[in-house]
């Protein structure tokens, strides 16, 4: 008998669209495998939600993205019912998702980041921080969610006198010239490198990460080998400072000018769109859109 896959997917974050469309085509592909799916669109009674699902699924499939799905929350209620679930575990989800706690466990390792700070407005206001050009990001979101990036005064300045939408304070971040790399890691083995061209777009945002057409992404990276082993090693690195699980994905700044590798972040559970990188590397490697998935399904566990 085939297994029972629970997709979760949806919910409240700021990432809810992403989230829908990531569970939208693993929902698919699952079916297309000839797994038994049953889909729950995540609320805040998920476990009565799954609860409900009779018989118990033998898996639970996350296709959250952000806050509360991806940040160790969901984690650890699966781990409570006893379920098996995809991706990293309680520890690598919460580490990775607060991207300040993160940085310090790259910075342990060796990982090469780049320089950052917390920072409140009053602060950047006095002069007390990074001076431009920088990069704002809150500290707990993903796809992007209100990152800015200010580069010069004048544009500080303009940045000041908007309304302040990052809470009490955010990661100030040294902003790297350059090419934009990412490397997906498959149980902890790091795949083909691809570099993201966003045209227009002045870094890799929202729109160029899930609008058709919003970024090109070249696979294999066109890059000298010493550069690529050095990149996949720090994903390596990164995955395992952090105790990952599945499929992560580490972002990387390359500035050519200074041969400057740098680390941003990595993703516990990247995204599965029509326009996502996973599934780029996959099919690099000679895996379909459904088989990726179904690896993911068959890698699952409680405890991670």
């Amino acid at each position: 008998m085939s297994k029972h896959v629970a997709v979760i997917y949806g919910g409240w974050s700021a990432e809810r669209p992403v989230s829908l469309s990531s569970g939208t085509e693993c929902i698919k592909a699952l079916r297309e495998k000839g797994y038994r799916v049953t889909e729950i669109d995540a609320g805040r009674d998920l476990a009565a939600q799954l609860a409900a699902i009779d018989p118990k699924p033998d898996v639970v499939f996350n296709a959250l993205h952000g806050r509360w799905g991806e940040d160790g929350c969901v984690q650890g209620l699966l781990e409570i019912m006893g379920i098996p679930y995809t991706h990293s575990g309680v520890r690598a989800s919460s580490i990775a998702m607060d991207k300040m706690s993160a940085k310090a466990m790259f910075m342990e390792y060796d990982i090469p980041c780049a320089r950052h700070v917390w920072v409140s407005r009053d602060e950047i206001a006095a002069g007390n921080a990074l001076p431009p050009p920088y990069v704002l990001k809150p500290n707990n979101e993903g796809s992007s969610v209100g990152v800015e990036i200010i580069l010069t005064a004048e544009e500080e300045q303009n940045m000041l006198a908007r309304e302040w939408t990052h809470g009490d304070g955010v990661m100030q971040e040294e902003f790297i010239p350059g090419r934009e790399m990412t490397v997906a890691v498959k149980d902890g083995k790091a795949m083909e490198i691809i570099e993201i061209l966003t045209g227009n777009h002045a870094f890799y945002d929202f729109e160029s990460k899930y609008v058709a057409g919003g970024s090109e992404h070249i696979i294999p990276a066109d890059i000298p080998g010493d550069l690529r082993a050095k990149i996949q090693d720090c994903a390596e690195k990164a995955y395992r400072a952090l105790g990952c699980r599945g499929i992560a994905r580490a972002d990387f700044r390359y500035d050519p000018t200074e041969d400057r590798v740098a680390i941003l972040e990595i993703n516990t559970q990247p995204g599965m769109t029509p326009t996502s990188l996973v599934p780029d590397a996959a099919r690099h490697d000679g895996l379909s859109f459904a088989d990726i998935v179904a690896w993911m399904v068959e890698d699952a566990s409680c405890e991670r």
